[in-house]
């Protein structure tokens, strides 16, 4: 168990800390002259049952705050201290209301300095105690009246806090591994260390993970847990992790997060749940304020979407704007402070961290982040699938939710979705929105042979587009080799039709192609473009324009480039020509078709990259870098020319 401490300076945080473990947990030199606590400190004690009370000492200065709330990040248990003589003072409330607004409610209360106060001054402490803690979460918590000075009565806490370890179910390991930072530091011989509390999943000895931001890709030589060697550790557990990489200590601080690589989004920005505590200021839309996540503090502002002002006590919906980039998850609590960092303005907790950019504030939108406060990603899934006509991403679901593998398939199974997959990346579609999207496309086929009935039919990236432009290719794939299995749609060569569309070529069409179709025959793999034709034949320059659209509407022609129309036989048997490339070496590359077509009397390096971009555009192959990859076998258009 963890536990952190709490409390105003100078009520006896560290003296109790000592007296239960054994430790002094000021590190620092200064804090060691000066008898006050500035950063965090850290101390352990072993259990009879083998196991270990990990505690964070924070300091309890009003300018410390930051620090402050970098400890309490993921901590199991609180222990809230306030002297006997002075009773609770300001940073008393002040770190009260901070975790009232972390919602943390597991706690005791160390009534501390009894020595130094009569009975009658410790009965009143106690009531004191009592009223301060009446409606929030440590209500009804226990009171140990004590001193650390002289341990009266510090053996019923530490029997209570091990009680406490004892009754406490392990955190689950579920889910990939992430440890907010609040130490960097390095040994001789060993290296980069960094300390914190894993919020999720598990690391062990030569597990690769990223620090991020800034995204530095490490491996862990070592590590201890709650002040022990070990070959793993886990969640809710404090970890020192010794990681080897490409980066120093310098380039690691305080606010950034050991990972596992999957979770490394740095984000600028996302939606939440706040609430603003009794006894403070209105929040206002776009106010400036000290956003702490984590165990970062980062400046942002604060743009309301369900109000257009937060009063004391009340709750919104918001959207966090943040300076620069930082990480989190879906459920992650946060701290908004004011500007100048004087006072706390709000608590909440994050909901969305891939918000939309457009429709924040309709109520559709509005509904979904109501309801996504609920700790049930079933529900969330569910109304999210259904507000996503072009399907969901379940990929980035399952990563805003840190979900493990097995879980997420359940939850892809449970919640009936359509799962389109392709490579890494996984749609979920409800069967309202597949049916929705399938008579969307026959509604676009329908309408384009109606507006040109001279042509064959929709090139697959158009028809994407008419269809739904947002739709992911892979999903309009899926969708449309479907319908091509189904019959209810066919295909001739690279166009997609309706099975009872024809197009036709008039006579006078035809006659004058079979005049000129001899000079691209000619020259297969770089045919003569429109001018050329002209320059040839005397036929006007845009009569030959006109009649090559009209025969390429047909599936005779294509237009590779700009007025520069292929054969289909010779499209096909450049088809074959990439294929057999991406067969021989994983792709086309330009250098690779220039050599090939330049030894069968076609163009050179400009004509070889027409060809491919031509491929790339009609869904035939896809770029990556240079490189022209065919697309999966499903998407591949039938080249036979009729």
């Amino acid at each position: 168990m963890l536990i952190g401490t709490a409390g105003h300076i100078d009520h006896g945080k560290t003296t109790l800390v000592k007296a239960l473990t054994g430790v002094d947990a000021d590190r620092l030199p200064e804090e060691k002259s000066r008898g006050i606590t500035l950063d965090l400190g850290y101390a352990y004690t072993p259990l009879s049952d083998g196991s270990v009370l990990g505690f964070v000492d924070v300091p309890g200065h009003e300018k410390l705050i930051h620090n402050m709330l970098a400890g309490v990040t993921g901590i199991d248990f609180v222990l809230l201290v306030i002297a006997a003589d002075d009773g609770p003072m300001p940073q008393t409330r002040e770190h009260l209301e901070l975790l009232d607004l972390l919602g943390l409610t597991r706690g005791a209360i160390a009534l501390t300095k009894i020595d130094a106060v009569p009975l009658q001054r410790l009965d009143e402490a106690r009531q004191e105690v009592e009223a301060l803690i009446a409606g929030t979460g440590l209500s009804g918590s226990p009171v140990f009246p004590l001193s650390g000075r002289t341990g009266e009565g510090v053996a019923a806490l530490r029997a209570h806090l091990e009680a406490a370890a004892a009754a406490m179910h392990q955190r689950s390991a579920v889910g990939r591994f992430r440890l907010a930072i609040d130490r960097c530091f390095s040994l001789t011989g060993i290296g980069t260390i960094v300390t914190g509390t894993a919020h999720a999943g598990k690391i062990g000895v030569g597990d690769s993970a990223v620090v991020s931001p800034p995204g530095l890709k490490s491996r862990v030589r070592g590590l201890h847990v709650q002040d022990r060697p070990a070959e793993s550790g886990q969640a809710g557990e404090r970890i020192a992790l010794a990681l080897a990489g490409d980066f120093e200590k310098k380039d690691i601080a305080r606010g950034m997060w050991v990972l596992d690589p999957v979770l490394a989004i740095p984000l600028t920005r996302f939606h939440g749940e706040l609430r603003v505590p009794a006894g403070q200021k209105p929040l206002t839309h776009l106010q400036v304020v000290h956003v702490h996540l984590g165990t970062e503090d980062i400046l942002g502002r604060v743009a309301l979407l369900d109000c257009q002002e937060v009063d004391a006590g009340s709750t919104a919906l918001v959207e966090i704007l943040l300076e620069r980039e930082t990480l989190a998850l879906r459920g992650d609590r946060f701290i908004l402070r004011d500007a100048g960092a004087q006072r706390t303005v709000a608590g909440g907790r994050v909901l969305d961290i891939f918000p939309p950019v457009r429709h924040k504030r309709s109520p559709q939108r509005l509904a979904l982040l109501d309801a996504m406060h609920r700790d049930d990603p079933a529900v969330t899934l569910g109304l999210l699938a259904e507000q996503a006509p072009a399907g969901i991403d379940l990929d980035r679901f399952a990563v805003s939710w840190n979900l493990s593998e097995a879980d997420t398939e359940s939850l892809w199974q449970c919640a009936g979705l359509r799962v389109i997959r392709d490579g890494n990346v996984s749609l979920g579609f409800t069967a309202a929105a597949w049916t929705t999207l399938e008579a969307k496309l026959l509604d676009a086929l329908g309408r384009e042979h109606e507006r040109a009935p001279d042509m064959i039919g929709v090139e697959r990236e158009r028809l994407r587009r008419m269809t739904a432009a947002h739709l992911p290719r892979p999903a309009f794939d899926a969708l449309a080799n479907e319908l091509l299995a189904s019959k209810r749609i066919a295909q001739t060569r690279a166009w997609l039709h309706l099975p009872a569309h024809r197009a036709s070529v008039t006579a006078a069409d035809r006659e004058l192609f079979a005049v000129l179709k001899p000079l691209l025959d000619a020259a297969p793999y770089n045919p003569p473009r429109v001018r050329d034709v002209f320059k040839a034949t005397g036929t006007p320059e845009e009569t030959v324009r006109q009649l090559f659209k009209r025969i390429a509407r047909a599936g005779e022609l294509y237009p590779v480039a700009h007025d520069h129309y292929y054969t289909a036989a010779a499209v096909a048997e450049l088809a074959e020509i990439v294929r057999k490339l991406n067969a021989e070496h994983g792709a086309a590359r330009v250098a690779g078709l220039r050599d090939i077509i330049v030894d069968d009397g076609g163009g050179g390096r400009k004509v070889a990259i027409q060809i491919l971009e031509f491929f790339d555009r009609i869904g035939y192959t896809r770029r990556v870098r240079d490189d022209h990859v065919l697309r999966r076998e499903g998407a591949m258009p039938d080249w036979t020319p009729s």
